[in-house]
């Protein structure tokens, strides 16, 4: 129908591919030729890209246009990367109305994405801020995106973005009959921060909240031990509140991450709050590292810049956990698969909750523990020697008494703990500036004699104790780590033996409990 006298039909358009954390620019090339009607998708798509045939030929029909009884082929290029998802759809669809010249638009600086319904609306899409940022680098002046999270891609200064509705609306701005208001760029400064739980809240466990708050102050890993009740969770689940707001760069990459993943509500442009994620005990290696086949971030990623949260920890899988030791190190977790090798950031605390023993109360006291020593064991040792190693503070909630429940004393808010974890937290900044390092449990054991100083004292307790209490390499390091935070918590710039001293007491109760 639409090939005359031999001439042959073409038209191409510009949408972005995802791969891993980073985006590039999709030539989507449309060619009308005589023949059998069919309908072809070259450029290595996958399933739900092949699928958008269907999709963009009911769009096309119910929107009043003609659909070309011709062959077509459709190529996404270049033409060795996988294609995967349905963002394919919106471009696909303009680039078939362009070839057959049922439309006429200047689309030369713009990129389209978006999956469309069968109406012709146009739906939401995963790792539109990472097309942003690749359209405005590769060049583009306009972004054509779905309307329901349009607002993520407004973070991107220099780039003017569309949102769109429905093949409808955005045909008639095309055509110069009605134009769609462009969103305005986001002014991270003012986005108001969400209401999150108060340590006001909690009762007691003075010791407990101390340790929540060095840790906060300088990124360290936590183990939280305790009976049955003590407050565990609810520590846990409160130290968001507490921790250092995120700079524009870590809002940005943890906005990347969670886009991707699809798990970013559609009207947040940008993540302002720490991430906290607490994975069920029953999830998979796959679902906590990241997998698929093209990888998609798990919940390490997704809790980058972060806290994840593992309660009842020695109820995880033994593989599952073994997968943290190497990510808590190197802070990013590389996926091989057979289509390629992604690698995604997971620079994150991890804080985990524990009981005792299987009954709870091993150690507690008031109720006698019902386990014996063998189960006692048995239990314990499900957490591993190296993931242990790799907890810097190691903290014992003990139960609540009556007296600190019943009262009616407010406790410190988590205001007042946030403004001294940020002025800690500034020092390290100025501290490490330049250097990549954002705070002290980043520190790399090249830098550690420059910027861990000890006095006499120190050096001394910290040898006392490596003696003593038999540690490792890496417990020597962390304790270094933790006195150093603990010190600008204390506005010192040398580590004093007070310093060491608390950091050493954080490293005891892996002898009490896994050593008896």
């Amino acid at each position: 129908m639409y090939v005359w006298g031999g001439v042959l039909l073409f038209a191409k358009l510009f949408s972005v591919g995802l791969y891993g954390m980073d985006a590039y620019i999709v030539e989507t090339e449309a060619f009308i030729s005589g023949g059998l009607p069919a309908f072809d998708v070259v450029g290595l798509p996958d399933q739900s890209v092949k699928e958008s045939r269907d999709r963009v030929r009911s769009a096309i029909k119910n929107n009043g246009f003609e659909y070309p009884v011709s062959r077509i082929t459709v190529n996404l290029a270049p033409a060795d990367i996988r294609k995967e998802g349905s963002i394919y759809d919106l471009p696909l669809f303009l680039a078939l109305l362009i070839a057959t010249e049922q439309i006429t638009a200047e689309t030369e600086n713009s990129v389209f994405a978006g999956e469309l319904s069968l109406k012709g609306d146009v739906r939401p899409i995963k790792g539109l801020l990472a097309m942003a940022i690749k359209a405005k680098a590769a060049g583009f002046a306009s972004l054509y995106v779905p309307a329901a999270n349009a607002a993520e891609a407004t973070v991107v200064e220099g780039l003017t973005v569309y949102p769109v509705h429905n093949v409808t609306e955005l045909i008639a701005h095309l055509k110069g009959e009605a134009e769609i208001a462009p969103l305005t760029n986001v002014d991270f400064s003012s986005q108001a921060l969400p209401e999150m739980a108060d340590f006001c809240d909690v009762k007691g466990q003075a010791g407990a909240k101390r340790a929540l708050e060095i840790a906060a102050a300088g990124g360290h890993n936590v183990l939280l031990i305790g009976p049955p009740g003590s407050g565990k969770s609810m520590l846990a689940k409160r130290l968001p509140s507490i921790l250092p707001e995120m700079t524009f760069e870590e809002s940005i990459e943890t906005t990347k991450i969670h886009s991707i993943a699809g798990t970013l509500p559609g009207n947040v442009p940008l993540i302002k709050v720490r991430p906290f994620r607490a994975p069920h005990h029953t999830v998979s290696s796959a679902g906590l590292s990241g997998g698929g086949a093209i990888p998609s971030p798990g919940e390490i990623s997704l809790a980058h810049n972060g806290v994840l949260f593992l309660d009842e920890l020695p109820e995880f899988n033994r593989t599952t956990m073994e997968v943290l030791r190497q990510p808590l190190e190197d802070g990013i977790v590389t996926i091989s698969r057979v289509a390629g090798t992604l690698s995604y950031p997971c620079t994150i605390m991890l804080v985990a909750a524990m009981n005792p023993c299987p009954c709870g109360y091993y150690g507690h006291p008031k109720k006698p523990c019902s386990c014996n020593s063998g189960s006692v064991n048995r239990y314990l040792n499900k957490v591993s020697g190296p993931l242990l190693d790799r907890m810097d503070l190691h903290v014992e909630v003990p139960p609540v008494e009556f007296t600190e429940l019943n009262s009616s004393e407010k406790a410190e808010s988590s205001g007042d703990i946030r403004k001294r974890v940020n002025t800690a937290r500034k020092l390290q900044q100025e501290r490490y500036h330049g250097s990549g390092i954002a705070c002290n449990a980043r520190i790399t054991t090249s830098l550690s004699k420059q910027f861990c100083v000890l006095d006499e004292g120190a050096e001394t307790m910290l040898k006392m104790a490596f003696d003593k209490l038999n540690l490792s390499g890496r417990a020597y390091d962390r304790i270094l780590k933790v006195a150093r935070t603990i010190a600008d918590l204390d506005g010192s710039e040398t580590i004093c033996s007070p310093h060491v001293a608390e950091a050493v007491q954080f490293r005891s109760l892996d002898r009490k409990y896994w050593q008896g």
